[in-house]
């Protein structure tokens, strides 16, 4: 739930002269609407069904919901619009440059505007079975797995070429061509001064003249490799698993032995020098801005030079530290997520917040400003803190949600607006629907019993009484005898503040 801050009354017939025009409308009727408005500050919100449907304007922007089936946020200048669908399954985007549309990221729609239409980029993919797109330099393609396909500049290869897969296959890379045939089983390398053939996993060898060299056998067991020939740092690699790795080049040294349980690493580049005792169980860093002591499960401590990080009894509790000249964090967490307590602050410019969570029971955020808010339940947020989730899913579990902040300012909301209350300043108003609703703001007083059955108002010194719902009641002034009058006077209320299901 968001907080909103408004100014509202009730709609009514006409207000007392001299009072002022109603800033705002509030109407609920819970569980099935719930209706604020604020011309005053452009803004309007309608819930229905508690949580389930939502309808908000605010300056120019619209939120459109039907929880959890879709979340809408458009925006009238610029135009643009994001839509989640059943969030995290699908979602578009739209804006004057460009519009996507995505399903679980396996099927994706992207279209990339330009000045002249005609040069508009198009892509699509439903990965790996249908991929189009268009390549600068290649012009367009089109996949169609396993029977056909050509796919350039994607997926970290300059061109994709294969017909029946796992048949026939063709990469280029850098000027280097490899051809597979049965993959992963047979495959050959070649280019510019460079061969190579494998038969996986009994043999391969490649090479580049004055680039690299690699040979395996048995693969992982055996492997030999040198790289990076033609650079200042040459790589020499070889292991025979899981008896012993080595690894040597002007940087860098290491050694394995009964890989990976025991060995040490030398970074000269890095000045890091790292020895492993039953890796990952024992092990120990020491150099320039990084030292590590790891005895698992029982103590891990790894320093940097802006960074601590410590385990007590993994996973039992963790402690991070972050601690720069532009920005600091301490966080705590118990469990990974079953308890979280994470703090930030910008020396810069002093802001601060900080989060804190329990799973599933509650959270509680603080943020920049000082505003503070708290939700109870929490089956998801301590595990999945996405925006997603708050905009979706969350308003559909929280029974209870309070916002406030150090002025004094607060809003609260339990059962969806069952009982609700809003606080600014020395304004008031509340509603436990439909027993009773209050609202103070000013010279004005109004307290309703169910819905109106009974109320009682006070307005500019005016006393109003009225029974039954009936527009009209007894009205009196203080020392003056009570008289019948035509209206029940005005509905002017408060509600700056509230949270919108």
């Amino acid at each position: 739930m968001l907080l909103a801050l408004a100014l509202a009354g009730t709609p009514a017939g006409g207000a007392d002269k001299g009072v002022g025009e109603a800033r705002g409308t509030i109407f609920t009727l819970w569980p099935l609407i719930d209706y604020r408005e604020s011309p005053e500050e452009g803004f309007s919100n309608l819930s229905l069904l508690g949580p389930l449907v939502k309808v908000q304007e605010r300056k120019g922007e619209t939120v459109t919901a039907m929880r959890p089936l879709f979340y809408r946020d458009s925006h009238v200048s610029p135009e643009s619009a994001a839509t989640d669908y059943l969030y995290p399954l699908a979602s578009s985007e739209s804006s004057p440059d460009v519009s996507t549309f995505q399903v679980l990221k396996l099927y994706q729609k992207n279209i990339f505007r330009r000045a002249d239409p005609e040069q508009a980029e198009k892509g699509t993919m439903f990965f790996p079975f249908y991929i189009t797109g268009e390549s600068k330099k290649y012009g367009p393609y089109t996949s169609v797995f396993p029977f056909y396909g050509d796919i350039y500049e994607r997926f970290w290869r300059d061109e994709y070429h294969y017909l029946l897969f796992p048949l026939y296959g063709r990469t280029v890379k850098g000027g280097t061509t490899t051809r597979n045939y049965l993959y992963p089983v047979f495959s050959t390398v070649e280019g510019e001064g460079e061969s190579g053939f494998a038969v996986w996993p009994l043999y391969g060898q490649s090479s580049k003249e004055g680039v690299y060299r690699k040979r395996f056998a048995l693969w992982p067991f055996y492997d030999e490799a040198e790289t990076g020939l033609d650079t200042e740092n040459p790589t020499r690699r070889f292991q025979i698993l899981p008896l012993y790795s080595a690894t040597d080049s002007p940087k860098k040294s290491s050694r394995h032995y009964l890989w990976p349980f025991f060995g040490w690493v030398d970074d000269r580049e890095r000045k890091i020098s790292e020895t492993y005792y039953l890796w990952p169980f024992v092990m120990t860093a020491r150099g320039e801005g990084r030292t590590v002591d790891r005895y698992l499960p029982f103590y891990d401590e790894e320093r940097g030079r802006e960074t601590l990080k410590r385990w007590y009894l993994w996973p039992l509790y963790r402690h991070d530290e972050i601690s720069s000249a532009t920005f600091g964090q301490d966080r705590d967490r118990v469990l990974y997520f079953l308890f979280s307590d994470s703090r930030e602050w910008w020396p810069t410019d002093g802001a601060e917040r900080r989060r804190t969570a329990l799973w599933p029971l509650f959270v509680y955020n603080r943020d920049v400003r000082g505003v503070k808010s708290f939700s109870f339940p929490a089956p998801v947020e301590p595990i999945l803190n996405r925006e997603g989730i708050e905009r979706s899913w969350s308003p559909l579990w929280r029974i209870y949600v309070q916002r406030w902040n150090d002025a004094g300012d607060s809003a609260a909301s339990f059962l969806w607006n069952l009982y609700w209350h809003e606080r600014r300043g020395e304004e008031f108003a509340c509603e436990f629907f439909p027993v009773v609703s209050y609202r103070f703001e000013k010279t004005i007083t109004d307290v309703a019993i169910l819905k109106g059955l009974v109320r009682y108002k006070e307005q500019g010194g005016m006393k109003t009484l009225s029974f039954l719902w009936l527009p009209f009641g007894i009205s009196w002034r203080e020392d003056e005898p009570a008289t019948p009058v035509g209206e029940s006077g005005s509905d002017f209320i408060m509600s700056r503040a509230r949270f919108e299901p």
